[in-house]
């Protein structure tokens, strides 16, 4: 009898999504309102969710890669309780409920954050296309400790959110964080597209003791292995 634990991935609710970002994933907010939350349960039991938004980023990222801004998504959330089931498993079959409910999609975007320690190493087992950095985006923190992303404040105190003008916390009044820039990583959602990304992958940034390892073993390959690739 198999000991595997049986995944279920499903349509989850914004109570349980909210709930897992807000106990289970870092940065401990919920991202833009207009998203798609996709639930996984292991053995029946909630393990999490992972979140899809049209992002900022896409709109020029879209316009770089020759797309509509209506082709491009953002894996924005990522939050998992304890689990056995790899991540990237889950990832993938909610990719492929992406697609089959919104077949314009063409790429998936996804941010690792180095403020927080993350390389993205989920996406590197996932074989995403890495790209490099992404811009560096600052955050704010207001008086209550609460962190407010760029985005989701101005210098007005108001902003157009969805077509309507909203009230919104006014950078004025919020402490300034700098950030350093984000790891970008690509998931092509067709063929072609594939094709026109792949170009673009760079290698996997490591972290310093796994690039050190890295390095070391290749050079015992070397020394041991007539045929491995000298320096020249």
């Amino acid at each position: 009898m198999s000991s595997r634990p049986e995944l279920k991935i499903d349509w989850a609710t914004h109570e349980a999504a909210k709930y897992a970002c807000l106990h289970w994933h870092y940065a401990k907010r919920m991202p833009d309102p207009k998203s798609v939350k996709i639930g996984a349960w292991e053995d029946g039991k909630f393990i999490g969710v992972v979140m899809f938004t049209r992002g900022v980023s896409g709109t020029n990222i879209s316009k770089t890669l020759g797309i509509r801004p209506e082709e491009i998504a953002e894996l924005s959330r990522v939050a998992l309780t304890d689990h056995k089931i790899a991540v990237t498993r889950i990832i993938k079959i909610s990719l492929s409920i992406l697609k089959r409910t919104f077949p314009g999609l063409r790429i998936i975007v996804s941010y690792a954050d180095e403020n927080h320690g993350h390389i993205g190493a989920i996406y590197q087992a996932g074989n995403w296309i890495f790209t490099g950095k992404s811009a560096s985006v600052p955050l704010f923190q207001d008086k209550a400790g609460r962190f407010i992303h760029d985005r989701a404040c101005s210098k007005t105190g108001f902003k157009r959110q969805f077509g309507k003008l909203k009230r919104v916390p006014n950078r004025k009044d919020l402490t300034r964080i700098p950030q350093v820039p984000k790891w970008r990583y690509f998931m092509p959602l067709d063929d072609e597209m594939r094709k026109q990304i792949e170009p673009l992958r760079k290698p996997y940034p490591k972290r310093p003791k796994q690039a050190m390892a890295s390095d070391q073993e290749e050079q015992r390959r070397c020394d041991t292995d007539p045929d491995a690739p000298k320096e020249v």
